[in-house]
């Protein structure tokens, strides 16, 4: 039976323990509700009392408020905005700081609604108030947050895209707004006025130019174009049609900061312009000089009137800025103000002349003088400068402060460049340019920094750079000093810590027109380098390679064969597939030896030569590597050295696949094949007899290895490809029957051979080839591979396109009937060969691709698109322009209904911004939602196929969205200045949940999009983290098969990859959701392995690329 009392008494304990709690949790509440309804008072001290104790207990980090609550304040504080009481006003406003801290972001956005929309009332008191209240709540936005900030901001800026024109008037109203000031009674003084001691420009004698505080107005719409400059990219053209003429007229500014931020405006115009010299670089390019270049181009002149007095003022801030937009111009326009140098070099002369100039300003200065000398400004418009400009550099040099002695030698290196320019020697005689009387001086001065030892590395460097410039450049005229300068050289070569700047010194004298007598330091030099080749120094070895070979080519005559010898024995450890760089630079040092000293490698080719025959069996060697190397082999049979004759530099190459029956790789076939056809070029009387000794080699012996046969048929086809073989007559039928042979190996040797053939000996061949393709259905896809290597060869010269021209007709029929056949692999092949056809005649075959669009063959229509795809090269074309007038047809098949006509279209897209960005620039636009619409799983593509007693779901649309994907990826280092940033990471996103090889290729693009847009990955970063978590967390089940459990090992370490590059965003260790992920990962063992080890392979990566980027 329940004890009465006893129930009573727990029920007063409970009332007595809710009394108590009650004060705690709803005091805040009370006190709010008590302060709110204060700020309906009618007496203002009231209202601003109630105010102030409100912001007091927002900014206590105890503060909690319920939605209600929040709703209340948010209220409240908006309708103090309004109140008639300034001081009340003002404190609202103060108040919207830490209240956007404190409410949910519904709420914050309720704020900026209605901010934004007193902005635009009739009440100037209430715009004015309002402006700073939007301004502090923009400021005061949560930096943990990342979606908040972004999505106020574009709320604001989404309200404000109508009225740019409009602010863009008000700006330029205001940034001439000085109503207490005449310009134009200054006009004829230069705008030099405001220099004076007196206020000549005060318009009463009342007035004080400290009660003036226009120049804020003006101010604040500097800052504004600025801000809409920057932000706006898409009206950049326009922006320097209308904004840059008023800017330039507003250098006259009277106020030096106001100045300074006109100036800063400018400069933000120039940085978003695309410069020239980008495009003039880009092989790739086939626009005119775009309209904005075209513009600043017509700006210039206004430009250098109006900066022209203000680099000689007084103010150095003014002066610095001359000298900033002066270099952003020639980073814009290189070689522009070669005629403004009378205007220029003034300006120069009185900043590096006057005593208060700034250590800032003078290298600045000496930075601008550096860029305007290598800008390929003609040399002839500087001569008249050089007598004003030598003693200023030269004073420079000898500056206490060690950074401008350094810029300033650099300048000074670049000067002598322009005083005796190397590439024109004819022009830049003595005689003609008189600059003898220069030459000493700067020698002197030179001379003088190299032989102090007691001064920094850096200055050092650049002595004895500059040292190495004068001599190759005036060496000439400074002959008996070339022997006190020589020995110094030699110190410097000897100490390590400057020997790498010695030996690219003396290279520029060893490589210079002018032949400086290196006698006596030609013997010792040799050997130190040959020591260098043994130090662990990579770019020490590239450069002294470098050295020797320059030595070698140019001063043979100088030195006996036995210096060398030594050289060369240190140089066999370089000679291997490790560094192919480095082995390059060996086998040009070898070959420039077998012709200027061939005596030098007599009696030691024994050493060099096997490292040779090793490195041709690499599987890596290729390119200029292999290309080095044929041209080292092509040398050494002509030396008539005994044992490098042909016969026993072929039987080296040879012997051990066709009698010691040596297995290599197939890389090491081709490399070999190409070697035997090279020595052959030197010996054209060996080709038909080697070429037929093997093919009785391939025809006779019948327990010929496969390896054996590949060989040689390999090495057939590369003879041919350099000579006729037609008078072997069995020779064609013999390759044709190995079409037939068992081994793979085999059948591309013989498919690869005939092609090469027929290259050799067109009239002959390719007629065989197309007849064959035709009758021979089944031996039709290496035939085609034997054609493709006909078209491949042909079309990279314009005499192979002209030997390819009269068959073309004959060839496009036979591959256009072949466009609709069944096997993929054939219409691969096919897509090639038309691809590099359409570049011997572009203006008729690109029109037939075009009408072949309309295909109703869906395989039709795929073979036209993947043909474009060869059609686009890495080089110039001349059929470029009418490629890209018609790329963009044959990219909209992006939209069409057969998935496999898409994906082949995101291939040839994929090579377009690969190869030519410049091709489907314009095209994005069109394109880029096709391209986003296929990175989605589209379910009509997936299918359940029932294997047995299971169903089996096939994703159709994997190869799209792979494609895709790939795509995007490629747009990342070529197109992401064209691509909505904001739209491209949502869809990288996407690819972060799909399949395992999508999810690998999001990860890299997550780590790549980290160091490029690190801002916009920045806003978004709560989802990124979200995603990555999911992998690195995820749990393979116990009775997965060990695939699974390498595949998610692999994409942990992908996605941790991924995060220690989200890591190294700026601001990254602020998101809370980051920083508890990382703290997860240290927490976990398996993954805090694998991420300290994803770190470690990150710094070694980024220490060889620093190393690579030195040498």
């Amino acid at each position: 039976m329940l004890n009465i009392p006893a129930l009573k008494s727990i029920k007063s304990l409970t009332f007595l323990k809710s009394q108590l709690s009650l004060p705690k949790m709803s005091y805040q509440y009370h006190q709010i509700a008590s302060l709110l309804e204060k700020m309906t008072s009618s007496d203002k001290d009231f209202r601003f009392m109630a105010t102030n104790d409100l912001m007091t207990e927002l900014q206590k980090d105890s503060i909690k408020l319920d939605d209600e609550s929040e709703k209340k304040v948010v209220r409240m504080i908006l309708r103090l905005l309004e109140d008639k009481n300034g001081e009340v006003q003002n404190l609202a406003v103060k108040c919207l700081g830490p209240l956007v801290n404190k409410v949910k972001d519904s709420q914050v956005d309720t704020i900026v609604d209605s901010l934004c929309l007193n902005m635009i009332s009739n009440i100037e008191q209430l715009r004015d108030i309002s402006s700073i209240g939007l301004k502090t709540v923009i400021l005061e936005l949560p930096q943990s947050s990342n979606s908040l900030a972004p999505n106020v901001c574009q709320r604001i800026t989404g309200k404000l895209n109508d009225a740019i024109e409009k602010i863009l008037g008000v700006c330029l109203e205001y940034l001439s707004y000085d109503p207490n000031y005449n310009y134009e009674s200054d006009e004829s003084q230069g705008c030099l006025a405001m220099d004076t001691e007196e206020g000549e420009y005060a318009d009463s004698e009342d007035y004080s130019d400290d009660d003036d505080i226009s120049w804020k107005v003006r101010r604040a719409a500097a800052k504004c174009l600025e801000a809409l400059i920057t932000t706006r990219h898409e009206m950049i053209e326009n922006f320097c049609q209308d904004l840059g003429p008023v800017l330039i007229n507003r250098f006259k500014e009277r106020e030096e900061n106001v100045k300074s931020d006109i100036f800063h405006v400018y400069i933000t115009l120039l940085k978003n312009t695309k410069s020239p010299n980008a495009l003039s670089q880009d092989p790739h390019c086939m626009e005119e000089t775009p309209r904005i270049i075209a513009l600043i181009q017509d700006q210039l002149a206004d430009i250098i009137k109006s900066i022209q007095p203000l680099m000689r003022e007084r103010s150095m801030k003014t002066r610095q800025d001359c000298f900033f937009l002066l270099r952003e111009v020639l980073n814009v326009l290189p070689g522009s103000l070669g005629p403004y140098l009378d205007d220029i070099v003034p300006g120069i002369s009185y900043t590096l002349n006057d005593k208060s100039s700034t250590s800032n300003i003078k290298i600045n200065v000496l930075g601008l003088l550096y860029s305007l000398l290598a800008s390929h400004t003609p040399s002839y418009l500087f001569h008249p400068h050089i007598p004003v400009l030598v003693p200023l550099i030269i004073t420079a040099v000898f500056d206490t402060f060690y950074k401008i002695s350094t810029e300033a030698l650099q300048v000074l290196q670049q000067l002598v460049k322009v005083m005796r320019p190397l590439e024109d020697f004819s022009i830049a005689s003595p005689s003609t340019l008189r600059i003898n009387t220069f030459v000493e001086e700067i020698y002197s001065a030179t001379l003088e920094k190299l032989m102090t030892t007691d001064i920094d590395q850096e200055v050092k460097d650049r002595a004895i750079s500059c040292m190495g410039q004068i001599m190759a450049n005036m060496g000439d005229f400074l002959m008996p000093q070339i022997k006190t300068c020589l020995p110094i050289m030699m110190e410097r070569l000897s100490n390590e810590v400057t020997r790498l700047s010695t030996v690219k010194a003396i290279y520029m004298i060893a490589a210079s027109p002018l032949q400086i007598d290196l006698s006596l330091i030609i013997k010792d030099v040799i050997p130190i380098l040959g020591s260098f080749l043994r130090k662990n120094n990579r770019a020490l070895k590239l450069h002294s390679l470098d050295l020797l070979n320059k030595l070698t080519e140019n001063y043979y005559h100088a030195f006996k064969p036995q210096v060398l010898q030594l050289v060369i024995l240190d140089m066999k450890p370089l000679i291997s597939d490790s560094d192919l760089h480095i082995a390059q630079y060996s086998l040009i040092l070898l070959s420039t030896t077998a012709q200027k000293q061939p005596k030098a490698l007599e009696s030691i080719h024994g050493q060099f030569l096997p490292a040779v025959l090793m490195l041709i069996r690499s599987p890596l060697l290729q390119g200029s590597a292999l290309s080095c190397t044929l041209k080292l082999l092509q040398v050494l049979v002509q030396t008539n050295i005994p044992d490098l004759d042909y016969n026993s530099l072929l039987s080296k190459l040879m012997d051990p696949i066709v009698i010691d029956n040596e297995q290599l790789n197939k890389q090491a076939h081709h490399s070999l094949a190409k070697c035997i056809a090279a020595l052959t070029l030197k010996c054209p009387w060996e080709a038909i007899p080697l070429a037929s000794r093997l093919l009785s080699y391939i025809k006779n012996s019948s327990d010929s290895s496969d390896n054996k046969l590949s060989f040689c048929l390999l090495t057939i086809g590369e003879i041919g490809r350099n000579f006729d073989l037609s008078s072997i007559f069995s020779l064609p039928t013999t390759l044709i029957e190995f079409f037939a042979a068992s081994s793979e190996d085999v059948k591309s040797a013989s498919s690869l051979a005939l092609g090469a053939l027929a290259v050799g000996s067109i009239n002959t061949y390719l007629p065989l080839i197309l007849k064959e393709i035709e009758g021979q259905p089944k031996r039709q896809y290496l035939l085609l591979h034997s054609l493709k290597e006909v078209i491949s060869s042909l079309s990279f010269s314009s005499h192979g396109l002209s030997q390819l021209l009269p068959s073309v007709p004959s060839i496009w029929t036979q591959l256009f009937k072949l466009c609709e056949s069944s096997e993929e692999g054939s219409r691969n092949v096919v897509a090639e060969c038309l691809g590099k056809l359409v570049l011997v005649n572009p203006e008729e075959l690109l029109k037939l691709l075009r009408e072949a669009l309309n295909s109703s063959n869906a395989n039709m229509r795929a073979v036209v698109i993947s043909s474009i795809k060869f059609t686009i090269s890495d080089q110039m074309q001349p059929g470029d322009h009418l490629l890209k007038q018609n790329l963009g047809e044959f990219l909209l098949s992006l939209r069409d209904p057969e998935p496999g006509v898409r994906r082949v279209a995101l291939v040839t897209f994929n090579a377009a911004i690969h190869n030519k960005p410049s091709l489907v620039r314009e095209l994005l636009p069109t394109l880029l939602p096709l391209l986003y619409s296929e990175t989605r799983v589209k379910s009509e593509l997936i299918r359940e196929v029932e294997m047995g007693p299971f169903k089996h779901t096939v994703d159709d649309g994997l190869d799209l969205r792979k494609a895709a994907f790939e795509c995007m990826y490629t747009l990342l280092e070529q197109g992401l200045d064209r691509v909505d940033v904001k739209q491209f990471l949502g869809h990288v996103q996407v690819g972060l949940r799909d399949h395992y090889d999508i999810k690998m290729l999001t990860y890299l693009m997550t780590a790549r999009l980290a160091v490029l847009c690190p801002d916009a990955v920045l806003q978004q970063l709560d989802q990124f983290v979200q995603q990555l978590r999911e992998t690195c967390t995820y749990k393979v089940k116990a009775n997965s098969v060990k695939q699974e459990y390498e595949k998610q090992d692999e994409l942990k370490r992908s996605a941790l990859r991924a995060v220690s590059a989200l890591s190294q965003i700026p601001n990254a260790d602020k998101n809370q959701h980051m920083t508890e992920f990382l703290k997860a990962i240290k927490d976990t063992p398996e993954l805090c392995k694998i991420y300290d080890c994803v770190q470690k392979d990150s710094n070694c990566i980024s220490t060889e690329s620093c190393s690579m980027d030195q040498s």
